[in-house]
């Protein structure tokens, strides 16, 4: 891979496993200096195949620049702790990915009423409020260091989903916070871009993830959602991380805003 996040420093929450290890990785081989972030450097829920070692640690090994930082993405502090490691690690702060989330409902599917409380609550927590969280910090970070040598100040890639842009079925509260990430998304991009803050999101339909596994289990079954994704069906890891490579990279110089189906052509039925 070229070198299209060379001398850039990237924050990716959610590293562990799944889509963060796969953006942290592809970012190490563009160039990248890596932060990696999550509750813990070991994947609690893992693929087949999916990982041989921690993520910062396969990173280093491959002759990367990585380190990780224990991060409660929910909460201020962590958050803010998360961006000052990056800067005293590395100098700056350049991608940050807000990639962290869950979906409690893809192993309990319910209706709004039969919601729990503490559901809603906690994914919203994680899926949105982490987003903001995210987006307050760096934003923050960036606007108070030297720009780019492109000029461009930053570069904030935020994890929304397809459910963001249609509706799925029994998980309202992952459909609402994803729905949250990408109104926050264009907020941010709008306030940010006459600072040159790039601000877009990744809207990936079904991906082949821990994740995924709990999904055709107790939601849909695989061969319903091999129909719904015309294009080859459900993804990977990598198909949502080549296109996050291009969100931070100079070919998305005149970007913001966006909320970028990376689905196979499922929102295009």
């Amino acid at each position: 891979m070229s070198q299209r996040l060379l001398n850039k420093v990237a924050i990716v929450t959610g590293s562990s496993s799944g889509l963060g290890r796969a953006i942290s990785l592809l970012y190490a081989r563009a160039g990248a200096k890596v932060v990696c972030s999550d509750l813990t450097p070991t994947a609690r829920a893992i693929i087949p195949g999916e990982r041989d070692s921690n993520t910062h640690d396969s990173i280093r090994n491959s002759g990367g620049e990585a380190i990780f930082v224990k991060t409660d993405v929910g909460k201020a502090k962590d958050v803010e702790s998360l961006v000052g490691a990056a800067v005293q690690e590395f100098g700056r702060l350049d991608i940050m990915v807000n990639n962290a989330g869950v979906s409690f409902e893809a192993r309990h599917p319910a209706l709004c009423h039969l919601t729990d409380e503490d559901v809603w609550d906690a994914t919203m927590n994680i899926n949105a409020k982490s987003v903001f969280l995210g987006c307050k910090y760096a934003t923050a970070q960036m606007l108070n260091q030297d720009p780019h040598v492109s000029g461009d100040r930053g570069w904030i890639i935020n994890m929304s989903s397809i459910m963001g842009i249609i509706a799925g079925h029994d998980n309202p509260s992952y459909c609402a916070s994803k729905g949250a990430v990408s109104s926050l998304t264009r907020q941010v991009a709008l306030d940010y871009a006459k600072y040159r803050i790039h601000v877009n999101a990744l809207c990936p339909g079904f991906t082949q993830t821990a994740i995924f596994a709990e999904t055709t289990s107790h939601m849909n079954p695989l061969e319903d959602l091999k129909r719904r994704h015309p294009f080859n069906g459900p993804g990977f890891p990598n198909d949502i991380a080549k296109m996050a490579v291009v969100l931070a990279s100079d070919d998305a110089s005149w970007m913001t805003g966006v909320c970028l189906p990376v689905d196979g052509g499922y929102t295009a039925r």
